[in-house]
């Protein structure tokens, strides 16, 4: 929505707020959000782990209320040394702790704004009693403002909304404003895996990511039609087949 088109009262707040660099008081960007933050009503138990849970699974300081110097995360603090890996948009949370199980020897941190989603996967978490996954319950882009440069060695991105009208496509994170943070975070040789059913996205990924520093490691129809050997088939993908779409597996690495 645009100034124009807020009302009155709201526009006339955020110009209190804002300051020559068009930026927050508390210095932070004004980055648009689109996208739910809750869904349906939380059960009594979910509650409890966003309560109980959530605190201590934090990353660190990554709001710009509680971090406005922007200072990296201590990552090598966090993890004990390990390997970090970033998932984008976890959903329900299947995938990440596929993966942390798999894993134990990295530590794995999700980003996910949405509140359900982010129930669900302390849900999992308390089920699965592991110690190497960290969550960032908010935008991804205020947790890729303090990951130290070269940082990560894998990042996942799975299902993403598809904001299929193309008005809306600047809003997939396949663009400059997210795909720039990342690969700055990335380690070289660090993998970038894109999962999706949409054909236009495919497209997207395909002409925006190698722009950001990024080689497509694809020799034939295979590497793109067949799931990752250590794949786990999340509930976005089972809806797509059931609906008669066609995923797509993308790996890329992060150009030294």
């Amino acid at each position: 929505m645009s100034d124009k088109d807020a009302p009155a009262g709201a526009a006339a707040a955020r110009s209190e707020d804002m300051d020559a660099a068009d930026k927050h008081a508390s210095g932070a960007p004004w980055r648009n959000f689109y996208g739910r933050f809750k869904g349906k009503q939380l059960k009594p138990n979910q509650v409890r782990d966003l309560d109980e849970m959530l605190p201590g699974l934090s990353p660190g300081a990554v709001g710009w209320d509680e971090n406005p110097d922007r200072v990296p995360l201590d990552l090598a603090r966090l993890f004990d040394g390990r390997e970090v890996w970033l998932e984008v948009g976890f959903g329900g949370g299947e995938h990440l702790v596929h993966q942390a199980q798999s894993n134990p020897d990295v530590g794995i941190i999700g980003a996910e704004p949405y509140v359900n989603g982010v129930a669900m996967l302390l849900g999992k978490l308390r089920k699965a009693g592991l110690g190497n996954v960290r969550v960032h319950p908010g935008d991804a882009r205020d947790l890729m403002d303090v990951l130290p440069e070269q940082s990560l060695s894998r990042a996942f991105l799975l299902y993403p909304d598809p904001w299929p009208k193309a008005r809306h496509h600047r809003r997939r994170f396949v663009t400059p404003e997210h795909l720039e943070p990342l690969a700055r975070a990335l380690k070289p040789g660090a993998l970038f895996r894109v999962a999706t059913d949409i054909p236009d996205y495919v497209r997207q990924t395909l002409e925006e990511v190698p722009k950001a520093g990024f080689e497509w490691l694809a020799d034939g129809p295979s590497d793109w039609r067949q799931p990752w050997v250590d794949w786990i088939s999340t509930r976005y993908e089972q809806k797509a087949l059931r609906e008669g779409r066609t995923p797509h597996y993308l790996t890329f690495r992060r150009k030294g």
